[in-house]
């Protein structure tokens, strides 16, 4: 696999843009290390993916929430246990208009 570097021109704007200070060691490390992972984007492009279906996520999407079920409440007290928001059977909220 053919090694791209990064210059250090475009390496430099690229850590300005970002707002980071590179000393002279991370320059040449980060460098080669960029390089390596554009190398491997190369080597993914050279696989044949005609016939490979899109994905948007690498794991399929299952809903795990139960089912909603409506249950008539019968005791009031319980639903407004934990508010000092209520008036007449309804909570209250703030005036609006």
């Amino acid at each position: 696999m053919p090694k791209k570097g990064v210059n250090e021109n475009e390496l430099l704007h690229v850590a300005e843009i970002a707002r980071l200070k590179l000393s002279d060691e991370e320059i040449k490390l980060f460098s080669k290390q960029i390089g390596d992972v554009i190398a491997w984007f190369d080597k993914l492009s050279e696989v044949d993916t005609k016939n490979v279906k899109p994905s948007m996520h690498p794991l399929e999407n299952v809903n795990v929430a139960r089912e909603d079920s409506v249950e008539e409440c019968l005791d009031t007290k319980d639903v407004f246990a934990n508010t000092n928001h209520k008036e007449k059977g309804f909570f209250k909220g703030p005036r609006i208009v």
